[in-house]
């Protein structure tokens, strides 16, 4: 693959070097041109297919702005449970599970701080350039699994032009493992604390050169470390790619996944200092819990046009099921004639089938000192069932028809453009339009509610690049954000029947740097350090309803401000004679408040702490074995919009270690060595009283192992 690219290229082995992994990266088959004499831009040649880790973080470094590649092999020598995890390393996410199973809460640069959370938007998830996350914008059935990725680029906030997506966090695109990257058959177990049991089978081959496959089957049971926890997953990802010519290669991948996790509930103070492992109020009577069942197609056409211009076209299909008691039956005394009877005001579970359709489309060429990129993505979502009231974990009679549909289409074009030796400019444009249709029907007064909306937007940015040095690189850019509200959003409108909401805009300054010291050597240092300010007008957050106290319902706010410092350094230094050194770190100060509100004044925005610090300091011995502490520190942060309820700042120790063959490998890993009482997640309030079930207790001292064979 030939990549056009700016003097930014310069920067590469360094970049090469910030894969939130321990120890330093290797080299990436990189190949250094040097400038004509008319200024022609540098051309970097990358070994490998179009979608390799190296020409991954080619793109991250050629973007001036925040963007991190996650090399999944790392992952590999460490306990993983879910995508929080992976992101761990990841600066401006903060990514956390509520009971240490699969459902996590994920923020970036202050998406999605919300009380109507649960949908999970703000990011965009893709696969292989797909969308998974749904055409309006919500996660709240599936979160990617991570460890079926050979590598994930994160592009924080208005940093995911180059993806397409309109968001106000950025997006994650996961890169499936083929039969590429690895050959043969392989086996993965590993289990520990609560219950905790993974199993990885994958095989792998090519044939000729023009064939080749990857099957990968995957279980991970879980009892949980609270009551009513337990979680149970069945996975299958296969992925096949077939080299039609010299120029023209197709893949195809199916992903089927069933689900099964209950759900402990939230807890109060009281609840939490009585006995922190007991599940919330109505979790066991109402059984609460989601289940999903899983089937994406999807395949993929990439095309060596003519010259160095290249073209990838790609389609994907998802079906889903869910099935989702989440609220027990709430009971009041009904005063009529005769004696008192309890009667049911209240309760919950959502049964629906869900489908979502994707598509992308990339055009790329260079001419003199340009380099063009068009895309476009295009979603479709449509949700059908209905709500029910929930006896126990089961369908008590049918409340709320629901059929909503989506979509979305994004289309962008961006222009690199070196200006001269050490500048590089570049110039975006991306056209939004995103359509809503909401239909929850009553069934017991026939009642409509229809909420429909159309939602445009240019969204320009511009950005640049300087190269200080061969290996300091300097980026700045200023860049409009958007996103439009999802279904879930809507239909919880504080204003009711059809009325809907504005889309959240907004526009972002951004500057930083990337680099390092001795790359390439035995010793030295890297770096990403990004800050930026980004001024949001009509924020969708939430206010309490009236008629169900201690749920919330959705609103415009006029102004917010979304502003942080984002922080990834690691290294490597030599330890005597055979050992090495590598400290790795990351770190993000958040800065998310409301702007003069007429309610709220100056408060912080709740959920996301106001700093998060998480490392570890690895000792690498050239026998193969590594060992070493990690330690995380989670400032305070609010669980509701008046700033009255602050949840507690906590730090936590672990160690972990592990040896590497030839073909095995082996770890260990201890979380929470000093069984440190903390809080991991907590639910939001627009007003949360002193008494309120907003709490989830985070893990105590946990043990796990895991074991890696190439057979």
């Amino acid at each position: 693959m030939n990549f056009p690219n700016t003097r930014a290229a310069r920067c590469i082995a360094t970049a090469l070097l910030l894969s939130p992994v321990a120890g330093m990266a290797e080299s990436a088959g990189v190949d250094h041109r040097a400038h004509d004499d008319d200024r022609a831009m540098d051309t970097i040649v990358v070994t490998g297919t179009q979608t390799s880790i190296e020409s991954a973080r080619i793109e991250a470094a050629a973007t001036p702005g925040g963007v991190d590649v996650i090399d999944m092999d790392g992952f590999r020598e460490r306990n993983v449970s879910n995508l929080a995890d992976v992101l761990r390393y990841a600066p401006g996410v903060w990514a956390t599970s509520a009971t240490g199973d699969e459902g996590i809460f994920f923020t970036s640069r202050g998406s999605n701080l919300d009380a109507t959370n649960y949908d999970m938007n703000g990011i965009k998830l893709m696969q292989d350039g797909l969308p998974v996350t749904t055409a309006d914008g919500n996660n709240h059935n599936r979160i990617v699994d991570p460890l079926a990725a050979r590598y994930a680029t994160v592009a924080r906030g208005a940093n995911a032009m180059a993806w397409g997506a309109s968001t106000l966090g950025g997006a994650i695109n996961f890169e499936s493992v083929t039969a590429r990257d690895v050959t043969g058959v392989s086996a993965e177990f590993g289990g520990g604390s609560f219950g905790e049991a993974q199993l990885r089978l994958t095989g792998a081959g090519t044939l000729d050169d023009t064939f080749d496959g990857l099957v990968t089957i995957e279980t991970r049971t879980w009892d949980g470390y609270r009551a009513h926890n337990a979680q149970g997953r069945v996975g299958l990802y296969a992925n096949g790619g077939w080299k039609l010519s010299e120029t023209l290669a197709a893949r195809t991948y199916v992903t089927w996944i069933e689900n099964d996790q209950e759900l402990a509930g939230a807890l109060s103070q009281a609840q939490l200092d009585e006995d922190p492992d007991q599940a919330g109020d109505g979790a066991v009577s109402g059984d609460y819990q989601v289940d999903v069942d899983t089937l994406r197609l999807a395949g993929k056409l990439s095309w060596q046009l003519a010259g160095d211009a290249q073209l990838e076209a790609g389609v994907s299909w998802e079906q889903q099921s869910l099935y989702h008691p989440i609220v027990d039956r709430i009971m009041v005394d009904f005063d009529g004639p005769g004696p008192m009877e309890p009667v049911e005001v209240f309760s919950l579970l959502i049964d629906t089938d869900q489908d979502n359709a994707g598509g992308t489309l990339r055009y790329r060429r260079s001419f003199g000192d340009h380099e063009l990129t068009v895309g476009a993505n295009l979603g479709w979502t449509r949700v059908q069932g209905g709500n029910y009231r929930n006896l126990g974990g089961n369908k008590n009679g049918q409340t709320t028809i629901i059929d909503n549909d989506a979509t979305a289409v994004e289309v962008f074009v961006m222009d690199r453009w070196q200006v001269a030796d050490r500048w590089t400019l570049t110039a975006a444009l991306q056209g939004v339009r995103a359509e809503r249709d909401v239909k929850n029907t009553d069934v017991e007064s026939g009642a409509l509610s229809n909420p429909q909306a159309t939602y445009d937007a240019l969204n320009p940015r511009i950005g640049a690049i300087f190269d200080a040095s061969d290996d300091v690189a300097l980026y700045a850019n200023i860049s409009r954000l958007f996103e439009p509200p999802t279904n879930y959003e809507l239909q919880d409108n504080v204003a009711g029947g059809d009325a809907t909401l504005s889309p959240m805009d907004g526009t972002v300054f951004e500057i930083g740097t990337r680099g390092g010291t001795g790359p390439g050597t035995a010793d030295g240092w890297s770096w990403d350090v990004s800050l930026y300010y980004a001024a949001i007008r009509d924020e969708i957050l939430s206010v309490d309803d009236p008629e169900a106290p201690g749920t919330s319902l959705s609103t415009n706010v006029d102004r917010t401000v979304h502003a942080g410092l984002e922080l990834l350094v690691n290294g490597s230094w030599r330890v005597g004679t055979r050992g090495s050194l590598a400290p790795l770190a990351s770190f993000t100060l958040n800065h998310f408040e409301f702007d003069d509100d007429a309610t709220y004044g100056n408060n912080r925005l709740p959920s996301a702490p106001d700093f998060v610090l998480h490392g570890e300091l690895m000792y690498h011995h050239d026998a193969g074995w590594y060992a070493g502490p990690t330690f995380d520190v989670i400032g305070n942060r609010y669980a509701d919009f008046a700033n009255s309820y602050a949840v507690d700042d906590y730090a936590l120790l672990g160690l972990r270690g592990g040896w590497s063959a030839q073909r095995w490998s082996a770890y260990a890993e201890f979380g929470n060595v000093l069984d440190e009482d903390y809080i991991a997640y907590s639910a939001v309030r627009n007003v949360a009283a002193e008494d309120a079930a907003i709490l989830y207790p985070g893990a105590p001292r946990s043990v796990y192992v895991g074991v890696n064979y190439q057979f």
